[in-house]
Parts: structure tokens; sequence; C-alpha cells
């Protein structure tokens, strides 16, 4: 027991500054009633996201520890009231991990961006997306927003990133929009996206319409790649981009016609032959105008990093479906797991500091 409350001690050195005062301030903490302080509530809510333990079973387990003796209602009450103070030890954490990377002096930040789904379980449960941003090469998350998969500001867009300027975004091609791409664009940044061919449209650089398919039709040979000047309009303004093709390999070819007979077959659409087409090849957009058309798509394959991480946080820390059947307690329940992955990062990236005996080297003054 004295391991594990020295544990908690130090993991609690972790935490923000004024984490305790925000628990107060965001309504999280109204009257203790039955926590001896907002540390032993957090403590037991961090035992039931990041243990996975059901609400019946957290209330079991904190009774048997001495650390407060409520109902699993009372429990879930307590989760409901906690969504904006988790939201705000996530954003915090966040803040730490841009600072650490902007002190690290990288010439230029490459970000990874993705959405990814998780359900509530059931035929009536509810969706929710993530939107998560990452580093390159540090891996660290670096932004993170939680919504809904229906209504106004719900969907895929680089719109809902912040950007700064000299950044390079990689993103799918459910992002491949061009509003999207001037918004980043607008922001002093660079984007490099996979293409949809079905709804990209590009100009040449003398006003007349690009036709892609042609243009693919020339790579021949497997690992065959070309690369084509292209201008993209958008609402308020012109720019000029690059559009980079390479030809898949066979067998990556024939893996991809599966995939899409077998969608068609299951929504019971026919596959139109340009889609099967556009299957042989990669396809990228970007608005950087350095390195070489090899440079630019060995830099998109890096895109597949943030789908480990989505494999990581689903599988290790059990992202996959959310446990609740309300708005408030899902979203409460999302940001504690959020906060369990961003606060393993800070271990990660402090373990060099860590002193044999097991606490921050600046903590512990000259040894």
């Amino acid at each position: 027991m004295r391991i594990l409350e020295e544990n908690w001690k130090l993991l609690m050195s972790f935490f923000p500054t004024g984490w305790q005062q925000m628990a107060w301030q965001s309504g999280a903490v109204e009257r203790l009633r039955g926590f001896r302080s907002p540390d032993v509530l957090l403590r037991v809510l961090m035992l039931h996201v990041a243990r996975g333990y059901s609400l019946r079973e957290t209330v079991v387990h904190a009774k048997l520890a001495n650390w407060t003796d409520i109902s699993d209602v009372a429990l879930l009450k307590r989760l409901r009231n906690s969504e904006e103070w988790l939201r705000w030890l996530c954003i915090e954490l966040l803040r730490e991990n841009v600072a650490y990377r902007l002190e690290e002096g990288t010439s230029r930040a490459i970000r990874i961006v993705d959405g990814t789904i998780v359900r509530e379980p059931g035929k009536t449960g509810s969706q929710w997306r993530i939107l998560y941003s990452i580093r390159l090469p540090s891996l660290v998350c670096d932004f993170f927003e939680v919504t809904a998969t229906i209504g106004e500001g719900s969907g895929e867009s680089l719109n809902r990133l912040p950007v700064g300027p000299h950044e390079l975004i990689l993103a799918d091609a459910g992002y491949c929009s061009v509003g999207g791409i001037e918004y980043v664009w607008q922001h002093g940044a660079d984007v490099l996206v996979r293409v949809n061919p079905q709804s990209f449209v590009a100009y040449s650089p003398y006003g007349r319409r690009f036709s892609l398919l042609p243009r693919l039709r020339t790579l021949s040979k497997v690992g065959q790649f070309g690369e084509w000047r292209v201008v993209l309009h958008g609402q308020g303004s012109a720019f000029a981009g690059r559009l980079c093709a390479v030809r898949k390999s066979d067998c990556a070819v024939q893996q991809a016609h599966r995939r899409l007979l077998r969608k068609a077959s299951k929504k019971q659409m026919i596959t139109r032959p340009g889609t099967l087409e556009f299957a042989k090849y990669v396809i990228v957009f970007t608005t950087c105008s350095g390195g070489s058309t090899a440079d630019v798509l060995r830099l998109y394959r890096m895109r597949w990093q943030i789908e480990l991480v989505f494999k990581r946080l689903k599988s290790l820390a059990q992202l996959g479906h959310v446990p609740k059947h309300d708005d408030r307690s899902s979203r409460a329940w999302l940001y504690g797991k959020l906060l369990v992955t961003l606060l393993a990062q800070k271990l990660i990236r402090i373990g060099r500091d860590i002193s044999p005996s097991g606490y921050p080297l600046s903590a512990r003054g000259a040894m």
C-alpha cells in the first residue's frame, strides 16, 4: 500500500499547476460529500476510466481502499460533473507537449491529422468523432477535439485544426477538400493530403480543367511515379500545388480492387471502371515546393503512424467503445481516456530525467 500511495503522489506531480483549484471552479466539486479532497475524487475516476472497472466495481474497490464509500449512481453523477475538469486537464497537458516540442527547436513542425469514431454499445448508442493530431518524429499528441458525428461542425475537415505558420499537415483523403486546404494555406502552412479523385477538382497553370486519369495511365510500371503542377481555386483565392502519384504493386492493386468490390457488394452498388483504375495508384497533393517527387511520396507514408496510434488507443487504452448512455458521461469518459494517454506520454517524455530513487531529479535537488 505504501508503494501505491507513493506512486500516486508521483503521478500527481505530473498534473498541471492549479488542477485541484480547477476542480472547484469547473463544478466537479461543489461539496466534497464522501471525498476527502479533489485528488481522491480524481483517483476514483481514474480507477473507473483507466482500469476499465464498471461503476459498481469501482465503488467496491474504492471502499476497500478506504478512499470513499459512495454508490455507483453517485459516482456516475460525479463523472458527469467532472467533464469540464477532465477536459481542462487534457488541454493543459497538451500545452505542455506543444511547449516541449517548441523548445526542441525543430526546423519545421510536421503534423499528422486524422479522426476516429468511438461508439456507445447497442443499436441505439450514439457515436463520437475524435479529431486527433500528432507530431513527427515524437508522435506526441498536440491537439484533439471530441464532437458528435452528425450536425454542424462535426465532419472531417482541416478547418477545425489550429494551424501555425511553416507547419506541414499530413492527412488522408477524407480531408482532401479545397476549403480545408485553402484554410491551411492561408495560415502560412503547407498540406500533404491524399487525393480523392472523385471530388478533387484542379486546373492547369493555364486555367484549363486538369484531367488526372490520362496522366496516371502514363505510369505503366510498378513503382513508377510522376508529378504535375496544378492550381486549386478556393473561395477567395487561387493557389498552386503539386500532384504526385506512384503506381502500386500488383499485389497492392489486387487488394485495393477486392476492398472496392466487397464494399460495392455490401452496399449493392456498381463499381465504376474509373474507380478501379484510380485504385492502381497512390495520389497525393501538396502545397510544399521543396523536395523531390519521391521525397513527397516517402513523407506521406509516415501518415500511417497515426493509424498505429489509434490502434494503441483502442487496444491498450480501450477507447473503442464508450460504456455510457448519455452525452455528458460519454464526453467525460472520453476525456478521462485521453487524460490517461497524455499522462503516459508525459511519463515517457520525462523518463530520462528520473533518478534511480524514482523521482524527477529537479525535485530532489543535488544528490
